[in-house]
């Protein structure tokens, strides 16, 4: 099992965090390994996956936040009662929950608040991007948590880049011009750059911001895509957890 660990969380004893690949238990193709429900894959092998990930983490006896992703701008607080429901975004200040976040090619951001013991999870494809849905989760931390943007570190993990994310016109003019490259009468989109430069522009110090430059659509044998593989992909997940 190959499990990513972003060095902004590693100097963090009281956090837990691992972003999964789909390299793990000789999973075969289409789906390798995979820990997504809804895609086709056999749901007993999934749960074993999802069962060997957060036994790896030592996530066993955490509540798992997993949501049912819309690309929409909704946050959920939650906590150990918290069932599944529709949302994008998730905040938790409870100790010994984690929080999942599961994509194929669209931005996943993790916050940490290092002083109220908050973690954040967003999934922001697109959609999720032009609803501003980080920007609405920074807005929720600050004015029901208190918390402040010297606290926040953030991840941004692995997603599609730039060069893979051709978009029509429009999708392109949901943007400013300074995310968008056109070459050869094709537009492509660079998510990724939308959501750091909101973190940037509240104010969270880059310092505290990792923002990966691994591609999902150019790594083949180590990620998930939906742009490249369609139907038959599987998924990747993020997961944030207090301890």
């Amino acid at each position: 099992m190959f499990i990513i660990k972003p060095y902004i969380f590693r100097q963090f004893d009281d956090l837990i965090f691992g972003f999964s690949t789909k390299i793990g238990l000789n999973r075969e193709w289409p789906y390798f390994y995979n820990i997504s429900l809804s895609v086709g894959d056999d749901e007993e092998i999934v749960k074993e996956n999802r069962k060997k990930l957060f036994s790896y983490l030592n996530l066993e006896d955490f509540k798992i936040h997993f949501q049912k992703q819309t690309h929409s701008d909704i946050i959920r607080v939650v906590d150990s009662s918290s069932s599944v429901e529709e949302s994008d975004a998730m905040i938790c200040s409870e100790p010994r929950n984690a929080l999942a976040i599961v994509v194929a090619d669209c931005v996943s951001i993790f916050i940490f608040d290092i002083k109220r013991k908050i973690i954040a999870g967003i999934h922001s494809g697109w959609r999720g991007t032009y609803k501003r849905i980080l920007e609405k989760t920074l807005i929720k931390l600050f004015n029901d948590f208190g918390s402040k943007a010297d606290d926040l570190y953030c991840y941004l993990g692995p997603s599609i880049s730039q060069v893979n994310y051709e978009v029509g016109e429009e999708v392109a003019c949901l943007f400013d011009e300074k995310y968008l490259l056109k070459t050869n009468n094709k537009i492509f989109l660079d998510v990724a750059a939308v959501n750091y430069d909101i973190l940037i522009n509240y104010n969270i110090p880059d310092i505290q911001i990792q923002k990966s430059s691994l591609c999902t659509y150019e790594m083949k044998e180590l990620f998930h895509s939906f742009r490249r593989d369609g139907q038959k992909s599987g998924r990747l997940v993020g997961l944030i957890g207090l301890k």
